[in-house]
């Protein structure tokens, strides 16, 4: 299951990556468009640029969960005890775990409501932007249980993937 997860996360760098490069298209066009008048004012690079932006963000809370450099807040104080930092490290991902079936359950309406709009300047399906959400609980919830297991059994340590 690790090495479908290690694969999955690569993937997920990947194509975190191509859209960073992907986004600076529509980006440069309306910057050279709007002050310099090289090329004619496009209304669509915004609309594109607007959802490379939000892949982007969702690609990137997918993989900072995985990396454990996501947000987050010390509120529980630090313990010399491995036992009580466990439990900490527990909690701190079924928060995460809930928050991610959140995201799930109502991601998956999110989509549905997606399904049935369009963009208003390119056309595209809004699905491509709102199958994100459940897209992101999903591999959120995949990647916490992952770090509980790892904690659990000891080979991730809470300092593989970080600590929450």
């Amino acid at each position: 299951m690790r090495t479908l997860l290690d694969g999955y996360y690569r993937f997920l760098k990947l194509l975190l990556t191509i859209l960073m490069g992907a986004l600076i298209v529509p980006v440069a066009m309306q910057i050279l468009s709007r002050y310099t008048g090289l090329i004619p004012r496009y209304i669509w690079t915004e609309e594109i640029a607007r959802f490379c932006f939000v892949w982007i963000i969702m690609l990137g809370a997918m993989i900072a969960v995985r990396d454990g450099t996501h947000f987050d807040v010390d509120v529980l104080p630090h313990s010399s005890s491995p036992t009580v930092e466990l439990c900490f490290r527990t909690f701190v991902n079924m928060a995460m775990f809930v928050m991610a079936l959140s995201f799930l359950w109502w991601g998956w309406d999110f989509g549905k409501l997606g399904m049935r709009q369009k963009s208003e300047i390119s056309g595209l399906p809004m699905l491509a932007i709102y199958i994100g959400w459940p897209i992101a609980g999903l591999t959120w919830a995949a990647f916490i249980i992952e770090r509980i297991w790892n904690d659990f059994t000891g080979t991730g340590e809470g300092a593989t993937h970080g600590a929450g």
